[in-house]
């Protein structure tokens, strides 16, 4: 497993394209309203990047992915395909996932958003799982190990009766989208490759209202939804490991992170 520490300078770069990954997320906000289709918010989203932010989105084309963000509604933990046949209704819930190129580095951020009027079941899954997401961010440092983020994630979700989604996972990220390490979102505190100065990866908990069992779609090769068919909610941010803490990358102007 290689791991490939950033220079400063590289992460300068990689700063700025988190904030813009960040701002994509900002700008799309007010777009999520019932009625909308998930196509058109991707087209929003696309003609932002390319056009605004002269930037790249990087999911369009990566492996033949159709679009350029994915957006996973209700049961659908991630990967879900934008569509102008998928029309967003009150009491939904999406997560909107984020991920820019800008001169050669990526930014990937994902938010969970409420549609119209939404239970406060679905409300609790999403708060639970931002604070899995802070929990963890909170302790990233020098000397951390990757099986501490994990523990921490796995510990939380599951004291509120959630469970965590395993087959899917954070990731080292900068020149290229997905690189080492796996960052889990279980596991055992004190195990796994120690976190060091100049790392950068992803944190992205996926925690389920019912079961962690999944299901990927046949007909797409994309979509990935709960096995049972209960809620899932997931929030993403790009970190880099600093001397004594991290600093997020994608953090929005709604966070004090």
């Amino acid at each position: 497993m290689t791991i490939t520490i950033k220079t400063a300078d590289d992460i300068s770069k990689m700063r700025i394209a988190g904030k813009l990954a960040a701002q994509v997320l900002e700008m799309i906000g007010p777009h999520v309203q019932p009625g909308v289709s998930t196509g058109e918010l991707d087209r929003i989203c696309h003609d932002f990047i390319v056009n605004e932010q002269k930037a790249i989105p990087a999911p369009l084309n990566y492996n033949g992915f159709p679009k350029s963000i994915c957006t996973s509604l209700n049961n659908v933990i991630c990967h879900g395909i934008p569509s102008d046949g998928k029309l967003l209704k009150s009491g939904d819930i999406i997560n909107i996932d984020i991920t820019v190129i800008k001169d050669g580095f990526h930014g990937d951020t994902s938010k969970m958003f409420c549609v119209g009027d939404t239970p406060d079941h679905a409300k609790r899954l999403i708060r639970v799982t931002q604070e899995c997401l802070y929990k963890a961010i909170e302790i990233v440092r020098p000397g951390t190990t990757l099986g501490d983020i994990g523990a921490i994630i796995q510990q939380h979700g599951e004291a509120n009766n959630y469970s965590i989604v395993r087959e899917y996972c954070g990731h080292g990220i900068g020149r290229i989208f997905h690189e080492e390490p796996q960052v889990l979102h279980f596991g055992k505190a004190g195990t796994g490759t120690p976190i060091v100065e100049g790392m950068t990866f992803t944190i992205e908990p996926m925690l389920n209202a019912g079961t962690r069992y999944t299901k990927l779609s046949k007909s797409d090769g994309w979509t990935v939804t709960t096995k049972d068919r209960r809620l899932s909610a997931q929030w993403e941010h790009t970190l880099a490991v600093t001397a004594d803490g991290c600093e997020v990358m994608t953090v929005r102007s709604d966070e004090q992170l």
